[in-house]
Order: C-alpha cells, then sequence, then structure tokens
C-alpha cells in the first residue's frame, strides 16, 4: 500500500513541475504576452549606437558567480546589424563579442556570433524580443555548449533589461540579468 501512495505522490509532484514550467516559469513566457504591451521595442532604434550594458550572472543554484560591465557599439544598414561588445567582468578578466543580426520585415530575427553553434533566431514582439541560441562557452570555461534563451524587455525610459537562461541538457546552468542602456549621442 505504501508504494502506490509513493507512486501517487511522485505522480502528483511530476504533474506539479509540467504545470509550473509551463505556465509559471521563465519558459512559459510568450511573444503574445507582450504584444500590445508598453512601448514598441525596434533593434534598430534601441540598440544602436553606443551602449553601456551592467549586469550579473547566477549561478546554478542561484547564487551571483560574476559581475560585470560592458561597452556595446551597434550600426545598422537597413535591416542588417553588427553589435560588438566589450565585457569587464568582477575576476578582471575581458572579453570581446560580435553579434550579426538581421531582421526580417515581420520582426523574425537572425543572430550570428564567433562562439554560437548553428544560427540564432528569435522574434520582436511588442515591448519585448526573445531569440533562442546556442553558446560554446570559452575553453578556459569548460567549452560546454549551452541551449539559451535571452528575452530583453524594453522599459518606458528606453533601457532594456534582459534576462537570459542557459541550459544544458535541460538543466539551467546559469542566469543572466543585464541592463542595456543606449548612451545620448548628442
Amino acid at each position: 500500500m505504501s508504494a502506490l501512495y509513493i507512486g501517487i505522490g511522485a505522480s502528483l509532484i511530476l504533474i506539479l513541475m509540467y504545470f509550473k514550467k509551463r505556465f509559471a516559469s521563465f519558459s512559459a513566457q510568450s511573444l503574445s504576452d507582450y504584444e500590445g504591451s508598453g512601448p514598441e521595442m525596434d533593434l534598430r532604434t534601441h540598440l544602436n549606437g553606443p551602449i553601456r550594458c551592467e549586469g550579473i550572472i547566477y549561478g546554478p543554484l542561484g547564487r551571483v558567480t560574476s559581475r560585470f560591465s560592458a561597452d556595446f557599439h551597434a550600426n545598422w544598414n537597413g535591416n542588417k546589424g553588427v553589435m560588438k561588445e566589450h565585457f569587464r567582468y568582477d575576476s578582471g578578466n575581458t572579453q570581446d563579442r560580435e553579434w550579426r543580426l538581421e531582421l526580417g520585415n515581420d520582426g523574425a530575427i537572425k543572430a550570428d556570433a564567433d562562439d554560437l553553434v548553428g544560427e540564432g533566431t528569435g522574434q520582436q514582439s511588442g515591448s519585448s524580443v526573445k531569440l533562442n541560441y546556442n553558446i560554446r562557452l570559452p575553453k578556459e570555461a569548460g567549452g560546454h555548449v549551452l541551449n539559451v534563451v535571452d528575452w530583453m524587455y524594453l522599459t518606458p525610459g528606453g533601457t532594456i533589461v534582459n534576462r537570459s537562461q542557459f541550459r544544458k541538457f535541460g538543466i539551467k546552468v546559469a542566469e543572466l540579468v543585464a541592463t542595456m542602456q543606449r548612451l545620448d549621442t548628442a
């Protein structure tokens, strides 16, 4: 009889975990949640020119493992853009990255960078952007390939809040939260 109760309890836990993931978690968000909400985000406008970025990275146990600041510079030629990033981490390490982005007329996004495995894809919708890609970590960080989901949200003041989750075999191994603010070029 106790095996039956254990089985029922395990089944209920699995069902609750499914519903939490499906309806009450980071991965439960959809682009339709942000249609018509807040200011309209357009990467060509809001990620253009010099940009200041600051953020933190959480490890798999939810504790801050790293802090960083970065200077970005993005340029667009029509629907194609390049964003160069220079990161400075609290460890003293630095990192340079470059995104190559292409926007479709329907808000679809194609993304490429030297450390991506394959092409990233995403979509603009309302005040948000969702981007999915696989990234290969540097050798000094293990060289692992992680699945990443980036959500970017535009605030009324023009700051972009970026929240990213990094997964390996479906298990969250890190999370990043950062702000990106265009610098006044006038």
